[in-house]
């Protein structure tokens, strides 16, 4: 893996689906063999493809950039140092997310900090001001309600509702079975909706 850090990452991009297909998961077959065999260059074609969806994840654990950026950073850094275990029982991307949500939680445990309010990229520039204002403290109240959950919930809602993933990937991801992974998204819903509110729960999404 080249020393470079992870290229930065717009904050609108966090809002773009990010789903590996077949193609790429070949792709990722074919750099992990050649990584294992000592290809250094071959690891960066694995960071080009997921450093997006991993930073994403990072970022809805901590709701900070640079903390994000570096979280992602130190998953890869990880990544790379155990791929000679890498064994195939499951799709690189489930075994990455598996690290990276490992890495997030470790921060969270042993960094309680304060959640910063973010800018609202994705806001409709041309919205009355009132509204966008609006808008805007619903969503960070969403971000610190989602920062509330137990542990397991939050992994599970971040993995199912922001990155799109099957309740399969999610139990692959968190080592726990289907019907845990439904249990736990079942509870944070209900939770967030007690937080939050009929409006803000509208909001869990986004």
């Amino acid at each position: 893996m080249s020393a470079q850090v992870l290229p930065a990452i717009g904050l609108a991009e966090l809002h773009d689906p990010v789903r590996v297909n077949v193609t790429d998961r070949d792709d990722d077959r074919e750099a992990i063999l050649a990584c294992q065999r000592g290809d250094r260059a071959a690891f960066d074609r694995l960071v080009d493809r997921h450093q997006r969806a991993i930073y994403r994840l990072c970022y809805r654990y901590v709701n900070n950039h640079e903390d994000a950026s570096d979280l992602a950073q130190d998953s890869f850094v990880k990544a790379y140092k155990a791929i000679g275990r890498f064994r195939g029982d499951s799709a690189f991307s489930t075994w990455l997310y598996r690290i990276a949500v490992n890495t997030c939680l470790n921060f969270r445990s042993a960094r309680r900090m304060a959640q910063e309010e973010l800018s609202e990229t994705l806001a409709d520039p041309g919205a009355p001001v009132v509204q966008r204002m609006q808008e805007r403290e619903l969503s960070q109240q969403v971000r610190e309600a989602v920062a509330r959950l137990p542990e397991k919930q939050r992994a599970t809602l971040i993995l199912k509702i922001y990155h799109d993933l099957t309740h399969e990937e999610v139990a692959g991801i968190l080592g726990s079975s289907v019907g845990t992974v439904k249990a736990n998204l079942f509870h944070a819903v209900g939770n967030l909706r007690k937080m939050l509110g009929a409006s803000g729960a509208g909001q869990i999404g986004e």
